[in-house]
């Protein structure tokens, strides 16, 4: 693969695991340098190496994503590609929804993503090229049921995108969405157990329950989307903006 970001630093929040690594590994293979961050440090400095460099960073922590990005930029220039990964899935129905788990979603999928993206822009607007890239989810171009407050937050990313993608339009920076549907990661893993325990129903069921959701009927792989943030990423994608790039089989719609 051509080494088509040598000297470009990139950030990707919830870079040890599922999508966020896979992304990482991508922009780090086309030869960019890639601070990859997360809340468990032991998991970031295992897949550490190799133009991945861990840095323990809670998204729902305002002066810790400050103080990590600044000194993520010191030590490796300007981010010039911000990945906003970091994210929780949880379902419940809207009475069994308290204001705990809505504040608990909305401070790691929306004020994270929305505090990344900020700090990350900070050194990113001193250079003359950047991508911006926030991971939503298939929820936040549709309803998903018994799971308001995750579909919400994902929505809110949406919007929060094509409106920066309006504040630097005609400038070097692009700012897009990515919506994969379900995506085959632990948290796929421990939606199966909620899943079954909540429906009664087995594992197997359970798992079948999203496999069905995608249009193909299979669960994509964290690979297939590292792909189009990739692509989002490369010569000929300067147009592409304001846009959500759904990965889920088939149409869409809301």
């Amino acid at each position: 693969m051509s080494e088509t970001l040598t000297g470009k630093h990139a950030l990707v929040t919830g870079g040890g695991t599922g999508i966020g690594l896979a992304i990482a590994r991508g922009l780090a293979a086309q030869g960019a340098q890639v601070t990859i961050t997360g809340r468990r440090m032991e998991v970031l400095e295992q897949v550490a190496g190799g133009g991945l460099h861990a840095a323990r960073m809670d998204v729902t922590d305002e002066a810790a994503v400050r103080d990590t990005i600044a000194a993520a930029v010191y030590a490796r220039g300007p981010v010039q590609i911000c990945v906003a990964n970091a994210g929780i899935a949880e379902g419940r129905k809207l009475h069994k929804t308290d204001t705990a788990l809505w504040r608990k979603i909305m401070a790691t999928n929306l004020d994270g993503a929305f505090y990344t993206i900020r700090e990350s822009m900070d050194s990113m607007v001193k250079t003359d090229w950047g991508r911006v890239l926030a991971i939503s989810s298939i929820a936040g171009v549709r309803g998903l049921p018994g799971a308001g407050a995750y579909a919400a937050s994902k929505h809110a990313v949406i919007g929060m995108i094509r409106s920066l993608s309006e504040d630097f339009l005609g400038g070097p920076y692009t700012f897009n969405s990515v919506c994969p549907g379900y995506v085959d990661t632990d948290i796929i893993s421990r939606n199966v157990d909620a899943i079954s325990k909540r429906a009664g129903v087995s594992t197997d069921e359970a798992r079948e329950v999203m496999v069905n959701a995608n249009r193909h009927k299979r669960l994509i792989t964290a690979d297939e989307v590292a792909a189009a943030a990739l692509w989002l990423c490369a010569p000929g994608s300067e147009s592409v903006n304001g846009q959500e790039i759904k990965i889920a089989g088939g149409q869409v719609t809301g």
